[in-house]
């Protein structure tokens, strides 16, 4: 009886424990848990009772302070943990260490959720045993964390068939997602196939995009190297809806027109064709200009009307030539300052391309900017129909050499309200100021090549992300210009077989045997001692 009274309190310890342990192994059992704090915390009370004089002459004891102090910092410290514990669980950040960040979502992903003002719910038909489940959950809980305005749950087909009807999955892997009365579905687990489907899901309608034809242009329908049909797929992917627009018999632009392209015509626009161009530019339209060297479109005095020199030349670049190229494939590493080149690394390639100058004197209510140069390796061909090519610097201009400029209109009616405020020098009243979504400016960009957004040059290195960040900043995208995320890469140690040895004798052999051997010397010295 002595013997339990004087290991009472230990008794009613191990009682709590089992408690906790239970209560965390077997969640839907309460009654046992709770019937083993109980009878743990009337054992401590218990204990204190019964050994009330014992505990009394014990706290006079020195070494009761020592350990009371020693239960003091112990006690600290769990309370400093747990308050830390508490603080990270509310207010938690995610760290990506990797140098290619392959576990964070990509700028554009992230600038499309935080621009969602509508709840978004999200449902994932995935099977516990499908691979492709523990990818998915990760992306999501990515997702979720950059936005509380999307809810995810996962859904396993075969213990929900009423779900599996009601939104009529026929396959697994199959994510469905919801904003309001608008739904969206997909059947991978790719970030840009999520990203995508947020944005179709998210815009209230679809922006058209025309592609100029009747000229020679290649077509969005060619699934050939020379055709588009490459971009059209990837704008399609991020919203847009793309068409075929043939101008030569009608004078009216399509009223739901986003922005027109005109990729690379290889014969002269009708007059009446460059005359509604204009107009749909100085109404605030928007227009991507690809103008390839040595063609006969005519476009090039309509292009200076906009501020731009385009020259008629052909860019040879040395530095294509060494990354197995031809020296007619300038490369740009080389951009200005710009939405559409904001965090964009990447070297584009402009095969068989001309270069361009801002002309010193610009239109009224125009301003221009370079986007893109090539190398200071690379010059400006004049002399076109020589065989062998090589500098000259009589005639030939050596670079950088722009290849890509961005200008923007201004509107005749702001043009007037501003001419209007000079005279009357007052502050513009509020209902005078531009409605909200309304164009204010016309947008163009010229390229002085085509082929790079071609199928044979659309993935190559950066050109693909270069030409989707440019219509999306022509159609005011500005939450879709970025580039697509990094992938990792391979990182190994090469060593010699002798280097291979020495590591081994090293960490496992030497380290250990010097640890071991210094043990054994503290050891034996103290039992000297």
């Amino acid at each position: 009886m002595d013997k339990i009274k004087r290991n009472l309190n230990y008794i009613g310890l191990v009682l709590i424990f089992l408690a906790l342990v239970t209560l965390r192994i077997w969640t839907h059992i309460k009654i046992i848990p709770l019937i083993l704090g109980i009878l743990g915390i009337a054992s401590i009370i218990v204990y204190i009772i019964l050994n009330l004089s014992l505990l009394k002459q014990s706290l006079k004891r020195k070494s009761f302070l020592y350990s009371s102090n020693l239960v003091l910092l112990i006690v600290i410290v769990l309370g400093i943990v747990v308050v830390l514990n508490y603080l990270f669980a509310q207010y938690h950040h995610r760290f990506d260490f990797t140098k290619a960040n392959i576990h964070s979502l990509s700028d554009q992903s992230v600038k499309v959720v935080k621009n969602m003002d509508q709840k978004i719910r999200v449902k994932c038909f995935f099977r516990q045993g499908n691979y492709n489940r523990s990818k998915m959950e990760n992306l999501m809980e990515i997702y979720a964390y950059h936005t509380n305005k999307l809810d995810y749950e996962f859904i396993d087909p075969d213990k929900n068939p009423g779900l599996v009807k009601r939104y009529e999955i026929k396959e697994d892997g199959t994510t469905v997602m919801e904003m309001g009365e608008k739904s969206n579905r997909i059947t991978s687990t790719s970030e840009e196939d999520i990203t995508n489907a947020l944005i179709k899901l998210t815009r209230e309608r679809k922006k058209t995009i025309y592609f100029l034809e009747g000229h020679g242009e290649a077509s969005i329908e060619q699934s050939e190297a020379s055709g588009y049909s490459l971009a059209k797929k990837e704008l399609e992917k991020m919203g847009y809806q793309v068409e075929k627009l043939t101008m030569a018999f009608s004078k009216k632009f399509p009223e739901d027109a986003a922005l027109l392209v005109v990729p690379g015509p290889q014969k002269g626009l009708l007059p009446q064709e460059l005359e509604t161009i204009n107009n749909y530019l100085q109404k605030g339209g928007r227009v991507f200009f690809m103008v390839d060297p040595e063609t006969s479109s005519g476009l090039e005095p309509f292009i200076e009307n906009l501020g731009i020199q385009v020259q008629n030349d052909l860019i040879v670049d040395t530095v294509s030539r060494m990354m197995g190229g031809d020296y007619f494939m300038p490369v740009v590493n080389e951009y200005e300052t710009h939405d559409i080149t904001t965090d964009f690394r990447y070297a584009t390639f402009y095969p068989y391309a001309r270069s361009m100058k801002k002309m010193e004197e610009i239109p009224e209510g125009v301003s221009v900017n370079v986007l893109a140069k090539t190398s200071p390796n690379s010059w400006s061909e004049r002399e076109l129909e020589q065989k062998e090519v090589s500098f000259n610097k009589n005639k030939d201009k050596k670079g950088p050499l722009s290849v890509a400029c961005v200008g923007t209109i201004e509107l005749k009616t702001q043009k007037e309200d501003a001419e209007k405020k000079e005279r009357e020098k007052k502050p513009t009243p509020q209902e005078a100021l531009p409605e909200k979504g309304k164009k204010e400016k016309g947008r163009f960009v010229v390229f002085g090549d085509s082929d790079f957004a071609s199928n044979r040059y659309y993935n190559l290195s950066g050109n693909g992300n270069f030409f989707l960040n440019t219509v999306n900043w022509l159609t005011e995208e500005a939450d879709l210009i970025s580039i697509q995320p990094e992938t990792s890469e391979p990182r190994t140690i090469r060593m010699t077989p002798s280097q291979g040895r020495l590591l081994f004798f090293v960490s496992v052999i030497i380290l250990p045997l010097v640890v071991l051997i210094v043990g054994v010397s503290v050891w034996i010295r103290r039992r000297s001692l």
